[in-house]
């Protein structure tokens, strides 16, 4: 952000008014004086603590700021559960962030309640920027007034490595929930392993299928959640579903290191996703979401790595731990697991 000289397109679900959330502002005011093209756009329910003062500062600064889908009428939002749960950020056209980090002090673990924050995040470089600009241009123009034409300056060619990658959107906005279809399309792909990182596990029967024909079929299935929730029902409901895996020989993992927050798949050690979609009705078909979708070797080999060092940090739940649970944790799950489709 500090060295942008054109323009900054920052996206965020979550926008807190803290200590990092007001170094952002800082910098973007900042730039903004300096002559930079700066635009900022939040979700107006995932950010709905964040303070009018906050925006009103940065709009004084001529940073134009956007939020995605307010209520027309105070308190009362008609699109609450559409929700957008993207978070990009683009530099000059040329650098791109996508992942899981919003804004605020809890995403580097500095929560009293969460502790430390496992996330993964990307810095792309070269021509894949372009289309997560486009993703943005989109966004905002559908948020604000202001709209961004598409000049050439917003779009740098730039080959930069050879790693392929597909910026993939989904949302209630398409007839297709191209995220899932991608995540079902790589574990019916797989032939050795699928390694899968999520901080929610609540799958469709579509998924669910893929993953239990996989494991069926021989391949090794692992994935990783939290030991603590950030969303009790939301919890209940994973372990749920994770166990219902268990007798088709998946792995699974609690992280006990903090507050697992990745969404990443990799499989084969050849291709590998990382993104904003969690794996639940929720990012599927009612959030609007963005994955990056990549096939390079070395990436794949990197999240493997990762995956691996994340075990060393976590338990394992086994067949007999988890029949194992009380009555109390198994009405838990169950209430959790009807209620799972509203959540």
């Amino acid at each position: 952000l500090e060295q942008a000289q054109d323009h900054i397109h920052l996206l965020y679900y979550i926008v807190r008014h803290d200590h990092l959330g007001t170094k952002i502002a800082n910098v973007l005011i900042k730039k903004a004086q300096e002559g930079v093209e700066v635009r900022f756009l939040y979700d107006d329910m995932g950010s709905r603590s964040l303070s009018r003062n906050y925006v009103r500062r940065l709009e004084r600064a001529n940073v134009q700021v956007g939020s995605f889908f307010p209520p027309k009428i105070p308190k009362i939002n008609l699109k609450i559960n559409y929700r957008n749960h993207r978070k990009l950020a683009i530099i000059d056209g040329k650098v791109g962030y996508i992942g899981g980090f919003n804004i605020g002090d809890e995403y580097l673990g500095k929560s009293e309640k969460f502790g430390y924050w496992r996330d993964t995040h990307l810095r792309v470089l070269g021509n894949a920027v372009q289309t997560m600009q486009t993703r943005f241009m989109l966004d905002w123009n559908q948020a604000s007034r202001n709209h961004i034409g598409y000049d050439d300056r917003y779009f740098v060619s730039e080959d930069y490595g050879d790693v392929g990658m597909q910026i993939v959107s989904s949302g209630p906005d398409q007839e297709w929930e191209q995220i899932k279809y991608g995540y079902i399309k790589m574990i019916l792909a797989a032939e050795e392993y699928v390694y899968i990182q999520t901080p929610y596990f609540i799958p469709d029967d579509s998924l669910m299928d893929a993953l239990r024909i996989a494991a069926l079929s021989g391949v090794k299935i692992k994935i990783m959640i939290p030991n603590k929730p950030d969303h009790v029902f939301v919890y209940w409901a994973t372990l749920s579903n994770v166990g219902e895996l268990l007798d088709e020989g998946a792995e699974i993992y609690l992280y006990q290191n903090g507050f697992l927050h990745a969404k990443t798949i990799v499989v084969d050690g050849k291709i590998s996703s990382v993104g904003t979609a969690n794996i639940d009705v929720r990012s599927f078909r009612l959030n609007f979401e963005v994955n990056a979708f990549i096939y390079d070797v070395d990436i794949a080999q990197k999240l493997v790595t990762v995956f691996q060092e994340d075990i060393k940090l976590s338990t394992q739940m086994t067949k007999s731990l988890y029949a194992r649970r009380s009555l109390g944790i198994k009405f838990k799950e169950s209430v959790s697991r009807l209620l799972s489709p509203i959540l």
